[in-house]
């Protein structure tokens, strides 16, 4: 367990990606099977305690500690597992520290009731970075910055391979990852791809830069189509299993139920899931509601009819397509959509375009009735093979121009990780009439990146000092017209909102430059939002 610490103490203060790709897999050489296999698990989030919740953790520090005093503590650190860490107030004894496996060994076969008495004797027998470590394990809060697929990648350089390749076989294997590890040191044979229903990784775009790729590109080259505002996901549909998984490969199928009974084909496409009523895209928020739920009911399913644009043909029937170029993926995915003829699965069109500045127009103005939902435009290769990860010049994504408010900071809420000491999760708000007929503020949007260390550190110091009231974690802070601090606010879509006292939710939300030249009264109003969203 102390190495394991170790490595996510150094995860979370490196910031470097190579650096982070090294210590995972110079982490992973040195340690043994089955520990690593289980660290690996939990750095991809693949590991879970359904016995070990928070409710025990707060159970077993209360039993040690002053109940006051540890929510003091809390409330100031603002993250469980650190909180414990530092106050534990350990019981010396004949303790040895735990390793990974042990500890997922011992809650496996353990009952409700032994849970408590397990977290302790461990606890006491670790240091407060393994304490630490230990509980994030346990709750499966890791934050430390560390993607999955960079974790994958990580363990595929021990063998020469690439992410793409140790994500093929992915939902083959299992934790402790035996026959992975063995496969990559040369002491096995290649776990088996042949698992109907897999997943299959998936190819992304980069970013374009105007000012250089246009002047470089061939528009001939290129097909564009619209970059739907829904998330990526693949439909996988191979001999009699039905799988929907995210674009990182979670498996989403019991929340969408309604796509899974149209995947009545052979195959595997790559598309957008959005919501589909009378052929159009709905605004983003609408799909909002339908994520990260357990299962949807007959109303919620009628209320907001999921569906997929398809983007590309993965696999028809048993041939893998991906080898492909994009020009005959696509005549292929026209006739593959065209033959299953259902309302749930549709394709995204082509754009017609000559030169940059028509895709330029067209980016600029997407149909009516598809505005809210078209975020950009997509290019890809004519010639381009589908290959998993990120390569560079295939595929290019051009997104509309970020939207700016100037909005005045209303609620300050400490971060986590590295952050746990800063208050760096913020709720802004814009002016609009109050009941009484002033000016008030009205919460529009919450942000927590698109700063510098140095600006965390002044806005933090700043919160401290304008703090009104305090609800646990969360701080007022003080926001009249000639007083406050405001943020402009980038963000790439607006919609109506029931869930919000405004009436309005954005987009991708950032902080875009901090405003401390700005007086509050001269941030923007509901009004302007409302002209926007018009």
């Amino acid at each position: 367990m102390r190495a394991f610490a170790e490595l996510l103490d150094r995860l979370s203060l490196t910031a470097s990606r190579n650096a982070k790709l090294t210590l995972v897999r110079d982490y992973m050489k040195a340690t043994p099977d089955p520990a690593r296999g289980y660290a690996l698990a939990a750095l991809t989030g693949d590991l879970a305690f359904n016995a070990a919740k928070p409710a025990f953790i707060r159970k077993a520090i209360e039993s040690r500690l002053d109940p006051l005093l540890f929510a003091l503590s809390y409330d100031y650190v603002g993250d469980l597992a650190e909180t414990v860490a530092l106050t534990w107030p350990a019981r010396p004894g004949d303790n040895r520290a735990p390793d990974i496996a042990e500890v997922v060994d011992s809650l496996a076969g353990a009952s409700r009731v032994e849970v408590q008495g397990l977290i302790e004797t461990w606890l006491d027998a670790l240091d407060p970075d393994g304490r630490w470590a230990l509980l994030k394990l346990l709750t499966g809060g890791l934050r430390v910055g560390l993607s999955a697929r960079l974790a994958k990648q990580a363990v595929g350089e021990i063998g020469g391979v690439g992410a793409s390749e140790v994500e093929e076989l992915w939902h083959a294997l299992h934790p402790p990852y035996e026959d992975l590890f063995a496969w990559l040191e040369g002491r096995g044979e290649r776990p088996s791809t042949d698992n109907p229903g897999r997943f299959r990784p998936v190819m992304l775009a980069q970013a374009i830069d105007e000012a250089v790729d246009f002047a470089r590109l061939d528009p001939a080259d290129y097909a564009a189509e619209w970059k739907w505002d829904g998330i990526r996901v693949q439909a996988v549909s191979e001999r009699g299993e039905r799988r929907l998984y995210s674009r990182t490969g979670e498996d989403i199928g019991k929340a969408f139920p309604d796509v899974l009974a149209a995947l009545n084909f052979e195959g595997a496409i790559d598309g957008e899931l959005v919501i589909l009523k009378d052929g159009r895209v709905q605004p983003f928020g609408d799909l909002q509601q339908r994520l990260n739920r357990k299962t949807a009911d007959a109303k919620l399913m009628a209320a907001l009819p999921a569906g997929i644009r398809a983007y590309d043909l993965l696999l028809d029937g048993e041939e893998d397509l991906r080898p492909l170029p994009f020009l005959e993926r696509r005549r292929r995915l026209e006739a593959f959509v065209g033959r299953l003829g259902h309302p749930r699965i549709d394709l995204s069109p082509l754009q017609p375009f000559g030169t940059w500045d028509d895709l330029a127009a067209l980016r600029a103005a997407p149909p009516p009735g598809d505005a809210q939902a078209a975020e950009g435009v997509m290019l890809k290769k004519w010639v381009s093979i589908y290959e998993g990860g990120r390569p560079k010049g295939p595929w290019f994504k051009w997104k509309r121009d970020a939207r700016l408010v100037d909005a005045v900071l209303m609620y300050a809420q400490r971060g986590r990780g590295k952050r746990s000491s800063f208050y760096s999760d913020y709720t802004f708000g814009v002016w609009t009439k109050g009941p009484e007929g002033g000016d008030v503020l009205t919460p529009v949007g919450k942000a927590y990146f698109g700063f510098t260390d140095e600006e965390l550190a002044r806005i933090d110091k700043f919160v401290l000092a304008n703090t009104t009231e305090r609800f646990g974690p969360v701080r007022a802070v003080r926001a009249e017209p000639d007083h406050g601090l405001v943020f402009e606010v980038a963000f790439e879509g607006l919609q109506r909102s029931t869930r919000h006292k405004s009436g309005l939710a954005m987009r991708f939300p950032r902080i875009s430059r901090i405003r401390w030249d700005k007086p509050p009264r001269d941030a923007d109003r509901l009004e302007s939002l409302e002209k926007m969203l018009a």
